[in-house]
């Protein structure tokens, strides 16, 4: 029998986890730059954690049951699981919180095909306590940080605005709103055309279709739509933070006010961040404004607002790929030390510990023994070690570069 990973999971070899590092690693310094700090949070949540923000849902999440029949998830994605910890874990911690991670999520898919990937590696932040025209500028800047220190250049921001999208829908009957919502979130033509709406509602839902393009053209459309002062407030603040972030060209806006979820789980700005490389469009990641999120899970029901950014590794790799930035082989051994003689065992390992004890990362190999001198070279060179000490009884080293 041969064993194989689960379907939907898969294995990461050596060169894989190089450079996934290689990623994180990037994406961890800036975070650090910035002033977040990492938060671990539970593979597995109870599913009425998960549920609580309906940011997913219920059949995606991969379900387990414990002893005391509990329902449990594999989570899904981290911003519920960060709610959840700051407001039941970190009562009375001053505010902003600025919180980052680096961890797998699990979905269950049910698209038709073989082996269809389950397990996801993702890096994000979330900025919380603080809500206004700097925060949200804080985490879209942020976000342009780290695709800059992959050295990614070829990306756009689609930035819309929820709180918007959402009120401009309170226009349709009650009873189709939730159909034109969901015919927008899909671009959907043909559902518009068919629903049962005055002329006037169906050329609203038209306009709020086509309301993507530059910043100027989306602003000047959707003002045409008889906003109330609410409304204008949003969209002046909207206007607010599209020009902070294109002053001096630090981020490609596509302003689309069409970017809306089916669900409630953003009240502010959101965005999707887009590849423009290879033959489509990928989208790298996304994320927005929760400002009732952590009030589902707050005891008293407390509001703290919050945005936050996802990041997606695997799509990040997809993009990185044909760069040739990644590493294209597994970090080398700088020495291979080898005792002369079973007398000089005990010395090899001391010399090597001297080595491996430098300032700076010094990978060191002991050699097994089985060998003979001709085959240890060999050895050396095919896995590229620049250097062999050998070790006599005495712990002295005879030193040897090889090239």
């Amino acid at each position: 029998m041969v064993y194989q990973p689960a379907a939907g999971a898969r294995d990461l070899l050596p060169l894989d986890v190089a450079q996934k590092r290689w990623i994180e690693d990037r994406l961890q310094q800036v975070f650090h730059r910035w002033g977040y700090h990492r938060i671990i949070t539970s593979t597995l949540e109870r599913m009425d954690t998960l549920m609580a923000g309906e940011a997913i849902q219920r059949q995606m999440v991969i379900q387990l049951q414990n002893g005391q029949d509990e329902e449990l998830g594999l989570r899904p994605e981290l911003t519920a699981s960060i709610a959840r910890a700051v407001v039941t874990r970190m009562a009375g911690v001053t505010y902003p919180q600025r919180l980052y991670y680096n961890a797998n999520v699990f979905r269950r898919t049910w698209e038709n095909r073989h082996n269809r990937q389950q397990e996801f590696y993702q890096a994000g932040v979330e900025l919380l306590g603080v809500g206004g025209l700097l925060a949200n500028a804080e985490v879209l800047l942020l976000a342009a940080n780290c695709l800059a220190a992959l050295g990614l250049q070829d990306w756009h921001l689609i930035l819309g605005e929820a709180g918007i999208t959402r009120s401009l829908l309170d226009a349709f009957p009650a009873d189709l709103q939730s159909k034109v919502r969901s015919a927008i979130a899909n671009l959907d033509r043909i559902t518009i055309d068919t629903l049962p709406l005055s002329d006037q509602l169906r050329e609203r839902a038209r306009i709020m279709l086509d309301l993507r393009g530059t910043s100027a053209d989306v602003l000047q459309k959707v003002s045409t739509l008889n906003l109330d002062a609410e409304q204008q407030e949003a969209l002046n603040n909207l206007k607010s933070l599209v020009e902070l972030l294109e002053s001096g060209g630090k981020i490609p806006i596509i302003l689309d006010l069409s970017l809306i979820q089916t669900i409630d789980y953003y009240t502010g700005i959101v965005f999707e961040v887009v590849s423009n490389a290879g033959s489509q469009a990928r989208v790298l990641g996304r994320g927005g404004r929760y400002d009732q999120l952590l009030g589902l899970y707050h005891p008293q029901g407390e509001n703290i607002p919050g945005i936050g950014f996802v990041l997606n590794i695997e799509d990040l790799y997809q993009v990185l790929l044909p760069t040739q930035q990644l590493p294209q082989a597994t970090p080398v051994s700088n020495w291979l030390v080898v005792p002369e003689a079973a007398s000089a065992e005990a010395a090899a390992f001391t010399y090597a510990q001297k080595l491996r004890e430098s300032t700076h990362l010094v990978r060191v190999e002991i050699d097994l023994g089985g060998r003979d001198a001709q085959a240890i070279r060999q050895y050396a060179r095919d896995r590229g070690i620049a250097q062999i000490a050998w070790i006599k009884a005495d712990g002295s080293p005879t030193i040897e570069a090889l090239r």
